[in-house]
């Protein structure tokens, strides 16, 4: 896969990770809520994992990041210049009886504003698909395995903060016991806008927008980015609340909110790989 450099020297240089063919969703929710965070989004035909659930006063929503709908290749993730399909996309969504309709895009959201700010163009990787009406009731917002999450979380990323994520790439070949995943901050950067996540498991292709929480369960971050220096098998994780803010202040979602999980939170990655 081709990759471009970010920044000047000592940058990281990153691809997008996304579009692959379908795997299998975790068995850890009900046959009447099929459609949960971790199940897979295909936009075009591209595939990533989403992240977690959203809603406003007019819907409900599942986040996916904002480059599982751009045109450009792996290696466009400044999204102030990239290119995207438009809202009103249509995108699949695990579980779902009837397609999900793209409804925000960072990407676009930025462009349409003309931002300036690097650190938001290179970081601010979020987009949200409305679930089509008569889904709505096959929601659960608990991550598989891990359950949660129990907030938004801030934007303070620590040196050396465990986090714990669920990727669901068809890499893995349908083996789900493989998506749960624990890891560490390693670096923060972009002023807040995003971390450097070291997973015993990296997220790979297809794993992109998956959802990060921290130790507490705390909805902290999405998947944007595969990191080849300094550190091969390293994430770019995008800061969710910076991501959401951003959306309420420049589109009509200004309500927009994380919905906590029904499920207990439990920082047990062996557990979570055991009831995956």
């Amino acid at each position: 896969m081709s990759r471009s450099l970010r920044g000047a020297l000592g940058a990281l240089a990153t691809v997008a990770v996304g579009a692959l063919a379908p795997a299998s969703a975790s068995a850890t929710h009900s046959a009447s809520t099929p459609i949960h965070p971790g199940v897979m989004t295909f936009t075009a035909g591209a595939q990533c994992t989403a992240n977690f659930i959203f809603r406003d006063g007019s819907g409900s929503y599942i986040g996916q990041a904002a480059h599982c709908s751009g045109t450009g290749a792996a290696t466009e993730t400044n999204g102030c210049d990239a290119e995207s399909l438009p809202l009103g996309t249509p995108v699949e969504v695990g579980g779902a009886s009837q397609p999900g309709t793209l409804v925000y895009n960072s990407w676009i959201a930025m462009q349409e504003v003309e931002e300036t700010d690097g650190d938001a163009c290179a970081y601010n990787d979020f987009a949200l698909v409305q679930i089509a009406a008569a889904d709505v009731g096959r929601v659960d917002p608990s991550v598989p395995g891990f359950g949660g999450p129990t907030a938004l979380g801030g934007s303070g990323a620590q040196l050396g903060d465990t986090v714990y994520s669920y990727g669901n790439s068809s890499l893995r070949l349908g083996i789900t016991k493989l998506s749960p995943k624990q890891g560490t901050v390693i670096q923060s950067e972009g002023n807040g806008w995003s971390r450097t996540v070291l997973t015993a498991t990296p997220g790979v292709p297809g794993d992109s927008g998956s959802g990060f929480m921290s130790a507490s369960g705390e909805a902290i971050g999405t998947l944007s980015t595969l990191q080849v220096l300094p550190l091969t098998g390293t994430n770019g994780v995008a800061d969710l609340s910076h991501e959401l803010s951003y959306a309420r202040d420049n589109s009509a979602f200004s309500g927009v909110a994380l919905v906590p999980g029904t499920q207990s939170f439990s920082p047990d990655w062996v557990g979570a790989i055991l009831n995956s």
